[in-house]
């Protein structure tokens, strides 16, 4: 037998790499996290997350650690300005959450299970067998050797893991750059969510009480030929050709800038090897979409993962990673790209943004439109049914469980598969006895009396794999082994 220093080998420790980290253990596996960088880093690209994302970390119970969320409620889809409250939960993204917070909280919550992070440990190779993964490393000590069952590359746009891998990053080049910069001592109106010109487009976002970051975008500008983030000179001097405003005289923190470059992974998964956030799909960062997305990949592999390393997943679940979350990753790739041209585009595209106005005044298109971005609406293929809910997210609920009160999500906060029983019907913890090793099945009643109840089926990442309005069981063994294998009772 093959000796592994862990289950899973996660390479990056950025959200992606610690959030997979964390959901591994949660699902009983050892990991390993590698990351070049000796430090965290303290400067932050994203600055938030999506109304999805808040969905995912309510279910494994880590939103108190982030203290009063503020969120978004009016967004803009290309810059046509729409009410993301027009569905359940719906938001443009929480408000001023700078990467690094939402990194020192994964990393606290991963540790806490036990997760090891060793950082100064840059890949350098990799090879792969029927077998494992073995991945060499460039450490302080010297070169290393680790082998794992599985290895996920989450290792960011410029994926060492992807390239070594051998897989394809096709897409399309930078057209545009936006610059950034952090900066203090400086009193400037904000504008959260852009304000277009005829010289470009800013952005102006609040970093706590005395900081301030700006984003500036300066048509006709082009693309710089380096990969070095811009001087602040530079970044105040377009500010000021765009917006007329001088912010010279600023103390800056911190410079960047971010393209409309727009990749995506041939492949999600090449044998043992895995790809999850920038290392597999890259795009102009607009509504928290990049970072959410990332997450999304890893709560929806882990437990796959975890299931195949324990013996019972069934035959062609871990290749159901790709089939989910490709489609993904190419309809956020394709509308931040639609966004792109509708927001900066020059005049030719009026024509496009007054269409675009006139149809966002219908409802269905608004919904369709926010469901989108927020990554409300994804739908996975889980099998027959026509259950509104059966493919799709759960929405947080409140229960009844006898006479203590718990949510959907507080159920869920140890990463198991549900199987959740609002008829009181036996013959559904009948059928579910065979995988009682894997499914937790809960009775419960809707706190809300008049609401209509539905047993379902939840997989780890939240979504409905089975769902009965009347709790007749039919259907929930086929169900039960799609997604989580043969009961224990089978030969």
């Amino acid at each position: 037998m093959d000796r592994f220093d862990a289950d899973v080998i996660v390479v990056g420790a950025g959200p992606a790499g610690l959030m997979l980290a964390g959901e591994l253990r949660l699902a009983g596996l050892s990991a390993i996290v590698v990351e070049k960088l000796a430090e965290p880093m303290q400067q932050s690209r994203a600055l938030g997350f999506s109304a999805r994302t808040i969905e995912e970390f309510g279910q494994r119970g880590l939103l108190p650690h982030f203290g009063e969320l503020g969120t978004i409620p009016v967004g803009h889809f290309g810059g046509i300005p729409i009410d993301y409250r027009i569905i359940e939960g719906g938001n443009f993204g929480v408000r001023g959450v700078p990467q690094s917070f939402t990194e020192s909280i994964l990393a606290a919550w991963a540790g806490e299970l036990g997760v090891q992070v060793r950082r100064s440990h840059e890949v350098t190779g990799l090879t792969s067998d029927d077998d494992g993964v073995e991945v060499e490393l460039s450490t302080p000590e010297g070169q290393r050797r680790l082998r794992a069952a599985y290895l996920v590359g989450c290792d960011g746009a410029r994926s060492i893991v992807r390239r070594l891998a051998g897989i394809d990053f096709p897409g399309t080049d930078a057209t545009i750059e936006m610059k950034m910069a952090d900066l203090t001592g400086v009193d400037i109106r904000i504008r959260p969510t852009g304000e277009v010109g005829e010289a470009g487009m800013v952005v102006v976002l609040p970093l706590g009480p005395k900081a301030t970051r700006v984003v500036v975008f300066e048509r006709g500008a082009g693309v710089r030929a380096t990969q070095e983030p811009p001087a602040f000179a530079e970044v105040a001097d377009a500010f000021q050709r765009v917006t007329g405003e001088d912010v010279h005289g600023a103390t800056p923190l911190w410079t960047s800038y971010f393209t409309d470059a727009s990749r995506q992974a041939s492949d999600y998964r090449r044998g043992r090897i895995f790809l999850a956030g920038d290392a597999a799909h890259i795009h102009l960062p607009i509504g928290a979409q990049g970072i959410s997305a990332g997450l999304g990949d890893v709560v929806n592999l882990a437990w796959k993962l975890a299931a195949e390393v324990k013996g019972h997943a069934p035959a062609g679940l871990l290749d159901t990673y790709h089939s989910e979350r490709h489609p993904v990753g190419a309809r956020i790739v394709a509308n931040t790209l639609v966004q792109r041209s509708l927001y900066l585009g020059g005049p030719e595209m009026q024509p496009m943004r007054d269409v675009f106005t006139e149809l966002v005044q219908l409802d269905e298109v608004r919904r369709h439109l926010v469901g989108m971005v927020t990554g409300l609406d994804i739908t996975y293929d889980v099998g027959p049914g026509d259950h509104p809910l059966l493919g799709r997210r759960l929405p947080d609920q409140e229960l009844l469980i006898g006479d203590k009160k718990s949510t959907t999500y507080e159920l869920l906060r140890q990463g198991r598969p549900l199987l959740l029983d609002l008829h009181a019907d036996q013959g559904l913890h009948r059928i579910a006895a065979g995988w009682s090793d894997r499914v937790d099945t809960v009775t419960a009643t809707r706190h809300d009396p008049g609401a209509r109840a539905a047993s379902l089926l939840v997989r780890p990442d939240g979504y409905v794999a089975w769902a009965s309005a009347d709790g007749s069981a039919n259907g929930l063994s086929d169900a039960l082994t799609r997604w989580f294998g043969r009961p224990r009772t089978a030969d």
